[in-house]
């Protein structure tokens, strides 16, 4: 028996209205709130908060001295196609010169580490 249910994931950032307008361009959905806290309701049930977070330093990857603590992975149909989008938003490649895994890392703009991966 599970003790609590997954209310949603909460990303720090400098700009939490710009980074949720990142993601629903990347996942689709709908941004709502202003403010220190902004949630994008995302198709599908799941949903995504972004939360101001004055001082924020995005975590370095790979770096074992600067943990990237977490990262998402985002489930994509076109690898090269769904990297042109991410980057044209504004994301930045880490790791993503290997063309024959089924994944890439890149850095959302306020430099959360994050994977398109192949279904």
């Amino acid at each position: 028996m599970a003790l609590a249910t997954l209310g949603v994931v909460v990303l720090d950032c400098p700009d939490p209205r710009a980074l949720a307008g990142f993601y629903a361009e990347v996942l689709g959905g709908t941004v709502e709130g202003e403010g220190d806290w902004v949630d994008l309701k995302v198709p599908g049930g799941s949903a995504l908060a972004f939360q101001k977070a004055p001082g924020y330093v995005p975590p370095k990857w790979p770096a074992a001295d600067a943990s990237q603590q977490s990262h998402l992975d985002l489930v994509v149909e076109d690898l090269d196609t769904a990297e042109k989008g991410v980057l044209a938003l504004g994301a930045r490649p880490l790791d993503a010169t290997d063309r024959a895994r089924g994944f890439r890392v890149y850095a959302d703009p306020a430099g959360h580490p994050f994977c398109l991966c192949a279904c």
